[in-house]
Order: structure tokens, then sequence, then C-alpha cells
């Protein structure tokens, strides 16, 4: 069925969690990715990956070693991405973004250096999007980030509970366009959240 064909049956059967009817924008990719340090880049992580959109994108730019996981509730999505990169980099698990902390240590790692999200915040089930984020945040290292692009400013809200530091960005070259948020684990926010 293709890619496409993929996306658009998998936002049909569940449009509040895919959030769009169209992949985002080689725009939106890009200026994402932009601020990533690829050579301290060992564990990337993806929620939401849809039909690997930003997949191969991040495997291009990623080092020999690393590893790209991603994660997605939709079976459908999990196993298309399975059938459709052949990368032994990649790994699709499917489950909860929730549950990052414990599918992270599963696959050898204990914190992640980078973590994207694309999923809709706006739209995710009470208590969700907040448990989402505090995970994300406990889940990366020092001087990692957690990437997020959305269409409704939702999303800021559960990050400026965890990250002091969030950078913002607009990308107007998107169906819709969308709101892109950097929000970066400093060392002096990992010793203000201890405190």
């Amino acid at each position: 069925m293709g890619p496409w064909g993929v996306f658009f049956e998998g936002f049909l059967r569940n449009p509040v969690m895919v959030g769009s009817i169209v992949p985002s924008s080689r725009f939106t990719i890009n200026r994402m990715l932009s601020r990533v340090d690829w050579d301290n880049c060992k564990l990337f992580v993806e929620y939401g990956p849809g039909v690997g959109t930003f997949c191969r994108p991040v495997l291009n730019r990623m080092r020999r070693d690393g590893m790209l996981l991603v994660i997605d509730t939709n079976p459908q999505f999990i196993e298309y991405l399975r059938r459709t990169i052949k990368d032994s980099r990649f790994v699709a698990v499917h489950g909860s973004a929730a549950d990052v902390e414990d599918i992270v240590r599963a696959h050898g790692h204990e914190k992640a250096d980078y973590v994207l999200s694309g999923l809709p915040f706006s739209t995710l089930p009470d208590g969700v999007g907040p448990a989402i984020a505090a995970a994300t945040h406990r889940v990366i290292r020092k001087g990692g980030a957690f990437l997020v692009y959305q269409f409704t400013p939702k999303a800021r809200s559960y990050m400026a509970k965890h990250f002091k530091r969030i950078d913002n960005g607009l990308e107007p070259l998107n169906v819709p366009p969308c709101f892109m948020w950097w929000g970066w684990k400093d060392e002096e926010n990992e010793d203000a959240a201890a405190a």
C-alpha cells in the first residue's frame, strides 16, 4: 500500500493518535534535527514514528554504532516500519511513550541522548501527556534534548514543568504549519529538579 496509504489508513483508524492527515515536510524534518549533536548521539528515540518520515533522515545522520529506537501504539505502523527499514541500528517497539524508561533499559541503555515527538499532546487521554513529559525528562541524559513538533502549543506547557531551557521555532512550510520546541536537559536543570 506504500507509505502514504499506510499513513492515511492509520489516520482514518485513529485520528486522535496520528494527529495529521499528511506526514511532516522535509523543512520540518531538517529544522527539527538541525540542533542534534550527531557525533555524540548513541541513542535517539522517537515517539509516534508513523511510517518513518523522520526515521530515514535520522539514520542518514546517525553514527554507525548508534541506535534509533521508535515507539508507537499503532501495530500497523510498527509492522510497516519493521518490514521496510532494514538497518541494524533501527528498532521499532509497539508500546507507549509513557513507558520509555523501561523500553530504553530493555534495549541496553540507561539514558537517551535525544527524544523526538510529534505525538498530538492536545488530544491524548487525560494524564498521558504529563506522564510522557515527566518520563522523557528522566530518560534524557544531561546535555540531551526533547525535540517536539506540534500544531497547537499545548505540549510546551507540559515540557516547561521539566525543561527550564526551551528553544522555540515555527515552520510555515508544513501542512499545517507547526510549532517546534527543543527542551534542553542542562546540568543546572538537573540540580534544580533534585533539590
